[in-house]
């Protein structure tokens, strides 16, 4: 087993803070209706400008239960195991309409559609009873100007029996010229254990039958062509999640931190590499293409 730090839930970065604050949050009874809130999302327009500030909206749920045949088809698809740990990834998933929930708010300036999921860091801090009732929230978190527009967070929280069981915060681009000037950054793959999967054409399909998240870019290439991409494309997260899937006999069930930067999109069908090696830090790791060596995700273990 490697080594791991004890995760800040803080991430450490430069963003600047959120300044509209006070806003009362969005507290549901239950979990919005995955493909209404697509639907929503369609249409929701923007009014963004450079230099809005964007406001701290928030939405909460309490007494969240984990289904446990969800919890196994989910573990079937990712190619964890099936053994009584939660995957890190797997309370990203079941908030995930609550992260969408905020993008359709009207007091939020950006369009719900088009953003681009950049990154994504998830701190497992404690074990938990996987049938407590769990308390979870999402919040419009820092921003930040860069030169491919604007980066900014949304943060989760899940907490049983008032204690920080897990957090986890997702940074997307809203693409827009910023004038900032770009810095090129040399990224270092690791070199160590390697994989050859084979990523099928329907997993886009067969990951949003489990998540319900059916955006048009996962589902074909005809309705991923609409949006601009040639083909459809695997969900991030799936990604991350198989990635986490193959190092699961090194990960311990709680104290540790994934963070992964999601670089270009992974077309379906794909023959991929994957590699991982242990570092000073934990262990890295990384998704490329096999033929192009296209690097899909890179991600580190602390």
């Amino acid at each position: 087993m490697i080594k791991m730090n004890s995760p800040n839930p803080q991430s450490n970065n430069s963003h600047s803070d959120p300044t509209d604050v006070g806003l009362p949050p969005i507290v549901l009874d239950h979990l919005p209706n995955m493909p209404s809130l697509l639907g929503r999302a369609a249409f929701k327009s923007g009014y963004y400008q450079l230099g809005d500030i964007l406001p701290a909206l928030s939405t909460e749920i309490n007494n969240l239960r984990i289904r446990q045949d969800d919890l196994n088809a989910y573990k079937a698809l990712c190619g964890f195991s099936n053994s009584s740990v939660l995957p890190a990834t797997y309370l990203h998933m079941l908030s995930f309409p609550l992260s969408l929930n905020l993008l359709i708010q009207q007091d939020f300036p950006m369009k719900a559609m088009g953003q681009v999921h950049l990154r994504n860091q998830i701190s497992v801090l404690e074990e938990f009873d996987l049938r407590a009732s769990i308390s979870m929230k999402a919040t419009i978190g820092k921003s930040e100007l860069t030169s491919r527009g604007v980066e900014w967070d949304i943060d989760v929280s899940a907490m049983v029996d008032n204690q920080l069981v897990w957090s986890s915060t997702s940074t997307y681009l809203n693409r827009c010229k910023t004038g900032v000037a770009a810095v090129r950054q040399k990224e270092v793959v690791p070199e160590g254990n390697t994989q050859n999967w084979m990523v099928e054409a329907d997993t886009g399909r067969r990951y949003a039958k489990i998540s319900a998240d059916y955006n048009p870019i996962h589902l074909s290439d005809i309705t991923a062509r609409l949006f601009g991409f040639k083909q459809a494309i695997a969900h991030g997260m799936w990604s991350k999640a198989r990635c986490l899937a193959a190092l699961e006999d090194r990960l311990p069930s709680a104290g540790y931190s994934v963070d992964v930067a999601f670089h270009r999109p992974l077309f379906l069908p794909a023959e991929v590499v994957f590699n991982s090696a242990v570092n000073k830090q934990g262990e890295s790791f990384s998704l490329q293409n096999k033929q192009s060596g296209v690097l899909h995700l890179l991600g580190q273990i602390s």
